[in-house]
């Protein structure tokens, strides 16, 4: 019966390791399989990731396209439907969003997004709300400040 313990591959499925610079009777002495001379027969030999052997690299031959806004803001995003882990009345800023784990101290600015609903009514200080998570925060009894 074949069980976990005597599973063993496939005659002829798996080779042995190459072993190179051995001794003549190996087969792959002296020279290591590496040839005479020559950059690739050097210790210390690197090809650079995108080489093609002097043809020109594909990241070269593509069309350049877009550009990068060096600008840009970059936005950590809270649902308000995590904004309920508060108790009323608390003032939810980026510290308090910190300590709870919602954002990470490293991210840029915080957004706050309607996803979900909100019943605690909090004091809402971040730096950008959308205007229907505002609506929501206000309907709850909340307050946004910006």
């Amino acid at each position: 019966m074949l069980t976990l313990n005597n599973l063993s591959p496939s005659e002829g499925s798996r080779r042995n390791k190459k072993r190179v610079g051995r001794g003549q009777g190996s087969g792959h002495g002296r020279t290591a399989t590496r040839g005479h001379k020559g950059a690739r027969a050097r210790s210390g030999y690197t090809r650079s990731p995108g080489f093609e052997g002097g043809q020109m690299p594909l990241h070269r031959r593509l069309p350049k396209r877009g550009f990068t806004n060096i600008f840009k803001k970059e936005f950590a995003i809270v649902s308000l439907r995590d904004l309920n882990r508060f108790e009323k009345g608390a003032t939810v800023d980026r510290a308090a969003l910190v300590e709870a784990g919602l954002v990470k101290a490293s991210d840029g600015m915080v957004k706050v997004l309607a996803n979900g609903d909100i019943t605690a009514a909090i004091i809402l200080d971040v730096d950008r709300v959308s205007s229907g998570a505002r609506a929501k925060i206000e309907a709850a009894g909340g307050s946004v400040k910006e």
